[in-house]
């Protein structure tokens, strides 16, 4: 047994698949007009990772919290690093480690001028335009009077306009929205006599979109994590064609395999996270227990590799049918993540992250 194999849980990660994604969506994208922002937050900002999508063309690199771009600057990533959510508490590193940053409030962008102003700095910002999804955003008819401010800000660069959709309220990003933020950036552009280098049409939520578009308008960029990692758009979570889809391999190892009732018994209460549990009596199993748990990951977003069954979860145990699986103590099991699964398990600081 290698030492890799006794690291358990962790999660094995294939930087090639990464790379193969990262570059075919990138030339994908790049047919049409629109270059590609690589969307670390759901990594962490991991810097390995991180550099492969450097190194696979990737220019820009997003994310929302700035502990993650901290830790890529100090692996020495070479990319300009975008931040997606901008606290107001931390405008002062917002300035110092961000060169882009996506903006809704004019409170906020005050501040980060203050800030850019006081360390010779000039700071991008791309306004984000509410288009119905009702995360962030301005609504389009303040958006001229948003520009008319921000343009008068020492040490702030507008640098172009974004919208975000298919995130909060699931809205679909087609071509009515995307003309509708084209014809902003028109309309902005020609009021107030500027040259937009951003119009950020979205996310990996857009590949239906663009796929059957004639004519993607003005949009010359999206952001994309998901598509990149899990190979996936996030709309229906089809897999795109010729992308990898199982790039994150979830290991667990068996710590219990017995036979089973299928039904607990004794008097039914509350189970430890509140839930009134409900089972169907389906007779004896082969019924094994895996060390990891919610503590670790999202259990609801697991699929097993294997022909089992996962029954439910605690906090730190995961609980199958193994079905006709010669599962024994000391043996893994295989998962594939979806989003929330992955985002939860990077996050995990009880998971190892194993590289290929």
């Amino acid at each position: 047994m290698s030492s890799i194999d006794m690291i358990i849980p962790r999660i094995e990660i294939d930087l090639g698949k990464i790379a193969h994604n990262a570059k075919t969506l990138k030339e994908l994208y790049g047919s049409k007009g629109i270059d590609v922002i690589g969307v670390t937050k759901v990594v962490c900002g991991d810097p390995v990772i991180a550099g492969v999508l450097v190194k696979s063309g990737i220019a820009i690199l997003a994310d929302s919290r700035i502990s993650n771009i901290v830790r890529m600057r100090d692996a020495d990533i070479h990319a300009q690093f975008l931040l997606l959510r901008t606290p107001l508490s931390q405008s002062e590193s917002v300035v110092k480690y961000v060169d882009i940053s996506l903006n809704s409030e004019l409170s906020v962008i005050n501040e980060i001028s203050k800030y850019a102003v006081k360390q010779n700095i000039t700071h991008k910002i791309i306004l984000m335009v509410e288009l119905g999804d009702l995360r962030e955003g301005i609504m389009p008819s303040d958006l001229g009077k948003a520009v008319n401010e921000v343009i008068k800000l020492k040490g702030i660069e507008l640098a172009g306009i974004g919208s975000n959709l298919a995130c909060f309220g699931g809205i679909k990003p087609n071509d009515e929205k995307m003309g509708y933020l084209s014809l902003l950036a028109e309309d902005t552009e020609k009021k107030f006599g500027l040259t937009l280098a951003f119009i950020s049409g979205g996310n990996s939520a857009n590949y239906d979109w663009f796929m059957s578009t004639k004519n993607v308008g003005r949009i010359n960029n999206l952001r994309l994590g998901e598509s990149i990692f899990l190979g996936r758009e996030t709309l229906d979570r089809k897999p795109i064609t010729d992308l990898f889809t199982d790039i994150f391999t979830l290991i667990a190892e068996v710590i219990e395999s017995k036979t089973k009732p299928s039904l607990p018994f004794g008097d039914v209460c509350q189970d430890a996270f509140g839930n009134i549990p409900k089972f169907i009596d389906r007779g004896l199993m082969k019924r094994a227990i895996l060390g990891v748990g919610l503590q670790d990951v999202l259990v609801s977003g697991l699929t097993p590799v294997s022909d089992i069954d996962i029954l439910g979860a605690s906090s730190d145990h995961i609980i199958i049918d193994a079905k006709q699986s010669e599962i024994k103590a000391g043996d893994t099991v295989e998962f594939n993540l979806n989003y929330g699964a992955l985002l939860s398990a990077m996050t995990s600081p009880y998971i190892i992250k194993i590289y290929k």
